[in-house]
């Protein structure tokens, strides 16, 4: 008895212990609130922000533009001292393993140009060796190369923009801010969705943040065992490698004859994945340029059977003012600003792949620190900025509002009326390898050039390399069907560019016919040795079964307007033979 009575008299004392302990923290935590409030005031007087992390710490953030007048005067606000004590000579601030040992900015460039106008020369041999949309039509398929308007772009530039970090006081962004809300509010309405997330950075985060939704949905419904997901053979790369960072088990529905889901196929896998079953990717139009009738009734098998389904935002140039992901029956997809909405696609970035939900799918979008009132707890961020890389949607923003929703659905119609003007004025010289009801494809079409490297020996890649010397940019080549090339013209082209490139890929058909009916070989012939440069043409030496200006001008007055190739063609795979990406193909997760 005595026993338990200290037992207790001990328990009662840690309480009341714990209990100062904690009135100690929280009157430390009260002073310095009391100290750091006037820190921050007084700092931004200064124009300076400080982070304000919690009751006790603050952040700075320093880069490559900070020079040590700012530092003095952030010691200054801090501290109230000066740096008149501290040295900046490297040898004594700097740790020995902090020193540069090695010479850098050796190459000649960066000691070549001394002037502004030796520099401007440079940069411009620089860009004239890369083809752009001001020489003629980008036609890759699947990339959505269109225009990117100047006034889109121009305010890209401007300061306010450009040069306010992403965790400044919400107060210093309002203009920001309401460009944000009204582009959430606009592809709301495009979409059919409920709500947006404006923080992935890319298609792919697009992809893990849907994912991410979906799976926290099934845990909100204590459903965590669901962790199948369903991908049909003909997805992006980027599906299943999402799927598998959100740690679900990929399996593979089959793709028919005509390039669509097999649903019998789908049927089969729901059934026997029913009650593990989290969610559906699919790509629409298909990754096979191609609007699949079906897509409702797999949807909603999904959805009968419990799961979610994620919808592939990248064709969506075919889908704006037509149609929508949510009435299509989707719960969530992301939709690349990158490649739609005109922000420049390709070069490493920067992108934008927002994603759109469902209502029942909107309490588990992406969180952030600042939308969690600046709590260091960030759960369920996707990106280290709450909206991204902001600084580009400007040119989303105008894009949409210069369009207004009559434009947009033109443009998607356009796109889509230019890939079937393509196909339709290809028939009989190469064959689209799939289409749709009355022989239709949607904004891009697969041209099958297997059969033609049977007769002749030509491959895909000779025909992409000889469109060099007819001015234009290659299509996609090998994906997502081997042996083949992917061709997308986009809206921005007219019918005198579409007709110039059909022009040339004709052309080339009679250069592969004549290797077809003997007159000389593929080794032999121009569509091998492509592209010819100026070089080429001022040599010497030229012997080869062809003509200087077959090689250079293969089509009537290319002369007034040549774009030459910079170099001859490179080993295209060895790149690819020796640095393998870590993403498996889709073949890897099919049965056996």
């Amino acid at each position: 008895m005595q026993q338990q009575q200290k037992q207790a008299a001990l328990e009662q004392r840690q309480v009341e212990i714990q209990n100062y302990e904690q009135e100690i923290v929280q009157a430390i935590g009260a002073s310095r609130n009391q100290m750091l409030e006037p820190i921050i005031a007084k700092a931004q007087q200064h124009q300076i922000n400080l982070a304000r992390f919690d009751q006790s710490r603050i952040g700075i953030s320093l880069d490559e533009t900070t020079e040590l007048k700012d530092i003095e005067l952030l010691v200054s606000v801090i501290a109230g001292g000066s740096l008149s004590n501290i040295s900046t000579d490297e040898d004594s601030c700097l740790q020995q393993n902090l020193r540069r040992t090695t010479p850098y900015l050796q190459h000649p460039v960066f000691q070549r140009y001394r002037s502004e106008t030796e520099i401007l020369r440079y940069m411009k041999q620089l860009e004239n060796r890369d083809y752009s949309l001001a020489h003629g039509m980008i036609p890759l398929g699947s990339c959505t190369m269109k225009l990117n308007a100047t006034t889109e772009m121009v305010p890209v530039t401007w300061n306010a923009f450009g040069n306010i970090h992403p965790f400044a006081p919400v107060d210093q962004w309002n203009g920001y801010k309401q460009m944000i809300s009204e582009l959430e509010q606009w592809l709301v309405e495009i979409s059919g969705y409920d709500a947006i997330s404006m923080q992935p950075n890319s298609g792919a985060q697009g992809e893990y943040a849907g994912l991410l939704a979906i799976r926290r949905f099934h845990e909100s419904h204590g459903q965590e065992h669901r962790n199948v997901c369903l991908i049909p053979s003909s997805a992006h790369g980027t599906n299943p490698a999402s799927a598998s960072m959100m740690g679900l088990t990929v399996v593979v529905v089959k793709t028919d004859d005509d390039g669509n889901i097999d649903m019998d196929d789908l049927k089969q896998k729901v059934e026997q994945h029913a009650d593990n079953l989290s969610s559906l990717m699919i790509t629409y139009p298909s990754t096979h340029g191609v609007f699949e009738e079906t897509v409702r009734d797999a949807c909603q098998l999904i959805h009968d059977a419990g799961g979610k389904v994620y919808l592939d935002g990248a064709n969506m140039n075919a889908l704006v003012g037509v149609s929508s992901p949510g009435f299509i029956g989707s719960d969530v997809s992301h939709m690349n600003l990158h490649k739609t909405f005109c922000i420049p696609h390709g070069g490493g970035g920067p992108g934008m792949g927002p994603i759109g939900v469902k209502a029942e799918l909107a309490p588990f979008l992406p969180d952030h620190c600042l939308s969690n009132g600046n709590s260091l707890e960030a759960s369920h961020a996707v990106s280290g900025a709450e909206y991204g890389s902001a600084s580009i949607l400007p040119i989303s923003w105008a894009y949409i509002q210069m369009m207004g929703a009559e434009g947009l659905k033109k443009a998607t119609q356009v796109a889509i009326l230019n890939a079937n003007y393509i196909a339709k004025r290809l028939e009989g010289h190469y064959p689209v390898l799939y289409k749709g009801r009355n022989d239709r494809v949607a904004h891009e079409c697969i041209v099958d050039i297997r059969p033609i490297k049977e007769t002749s020996g030509v491959t895909e890649e000779d025909i992409a390399k000889r469109l060099m010397d007819y001015g234009f940019h290659a299509p996609t080549m090998s994906w997502p069907v081997p042996g083949t090339i992917m061709i997308e013209p986009t809206e921005s082209e007219s019918k005198e560019e579409l007709d110039r490139f059909c022009d040339a890929l004709i052309s080339i058909r009679e250069e592969i016919r004549a290797i077809e009916t003997g007159q000389l070989t593929a080794d032999e012939s121009a569509l091998r040795h492509s592209p010819h440069t100026l070089v080429d043409l001022l040599d010497d030496q030229w012997n080869r079964n062809y003509s200087r200006a077959q090689a250079v001008t293969p089509v009537a007055n290319q002369s007034r307007n040549k774009f030459w190739p910079a170099v001859n063609r490179i080993d295209n795979v060895f790149g690819d033979r020796n640095f393998v990406c870590s993403c498996p193909p889709m073949s890897d997760y099919e049965d056996d």
